[in-house]
């Protein structure tokens, strides 16, 4: 028996390795020849890297009721997205852009319902503003469904806002490679692609892509070797991108042989017999790009997948939804004053 330790803490829910199995295809697309590929220099034309991304916050579970008498669940619920602007040449600081929170009042469907204004018990505190938006069933969970796919949606709108666009056949001529996004997670939003040059940055192996013959590579890649650029779709055919796995930094003895390997993913149509020479360029330059932004594990119990920017992201979006037991503490009293006994009274 061998025993080898997942790297990341026991309270991050999953660990950084999982292994489930994958009901799809994979078609090589790139080449045939599974073997590690070197990283490539960072042009000079791209000269700003954006990485993008979103949380979501689900801050009081309601039970609501409308004025036509008809009820159901609800939830206050919060969410922001941001980005961090970098040059990938290190000839600038970096800053943060657009680090946004929204709020919303997510219920279940057929309820017609007002918007909900929290006013501050001081004007330093802020106004929260809570529009509602019906869920997608009155479950009990679908609330917070909800504002997970608005903040995905912000989440996408934001990294295409930014990104340069991805020629889609030999005849589509488009600037070159000169901005790069990368999004935190895997791009979610199934069958929808924008056409920007989006990274999918995915920081677990929850499932395993790769068959018993191939996924040995993954082992044996160097810092910053990638495999071959491959062709994924789910079982159901809705999900189609173009994927491939990168190595960030060695595993020492004690960890899985996985340990620092990432998978990045791009838009893909669903039938593709042509890859776009911008994918490649991303792929070849994903290596030297993510050694530079890798966290280290004496900073980041997720190193190196969880990257030095998204760690400042994440304090930044923090921040801007601010205290949540604040919030909650508001929220609480804008139920009394508003639905109390003084206030029936």
């Amino acid at each position: 028996m061998r025993i080898r330790l997942d790297p990341w803490p026991v309270d991050f829910e999953g660990g950084q390795l999982g292994l489930n199995a994958f009901d799809g295809e994979l078609i090589d697309i790139e080449t045939p020849r599974w073997a590690a590929i070197a990283p490539r220099a960072i042009p000079e034309r791209l000269h700003t890297i954006y990485v993008v991304d979103g949380k979501p916050r689900m801050e009081s579970r309601v039970f609501l009721e409308d004025d036509h008498g008809e009820a159901g669940v609800g939830g206050f619920g919060a969410f922001v997205v941001g980005a961090v602007n970098l040059c990938p040449h290190g000839s600038r600081a970096a800053e943060l852009s657009d680090v946004m929170a929204s709020r919303v009042l997510a219920h279940a469907p057929g309820l017609r319902l007002d918007p909900c204004d929290l006013s501050p018990r001081d004007p330093h505190t802020g106004r929260l503003h809570y529009p509602p938006v019906a869920a997608a069933s009155g479950e009990p969970l679908a609330p917070q469904h909800k504002v997970q796919a608005l903040m995905l949606d912000a989440e996408q709108e934001l990294s295409h806002r930014y990104a340069s666009a991805v020629p889609l056949d030999e005849q589509d001529e488009r600037e070159p490679l000169s901005t790069l996004t990368l999004q935190d997670g895997t791009l979610r939003r199934s069958g929808v692609n924008l056409g920007g040059a989006v990274v999918g940055y995915v920081k677990t192996m929850q499932t395993q892509y790769l068959s018993a013959d191939r996924v040995g590579l993954l082992s044996t890649l160097k810092p910053g070797e990638r495999t071959p650029i491959m062709h994924l779709k789910s079982e159901s055919g809705k999900t189609t991108r173009f994927t491939w796995y990168v190595r960030l930094c060695g595993a020492t003895f004690y960890q899985h042989p996985m340990s620092g390997v990432m998978r990045l993913e791009m838009y893909a149509p669903e039938e593709p017999d042509y890859l776009p020479p911008a994918v490649r360029a991303v792929a070849n330059l994903s290596g030297t790009l993510l050694l530079k932004l890798g966290s280290k594990a004496h900073k980041d119990p997720r190193a190196p997948q969880n990257l030095i920017p998204t760690a400042a992201l994440e304090h930044a979006m923090g921040r801007a939804m601010g205290s949540p037991e604040l919030v909650t503490r508001r929220i609480r009293q804008h139920i009394a004053q508003r639905f109390g006994p003084e206030a029936v009274a």
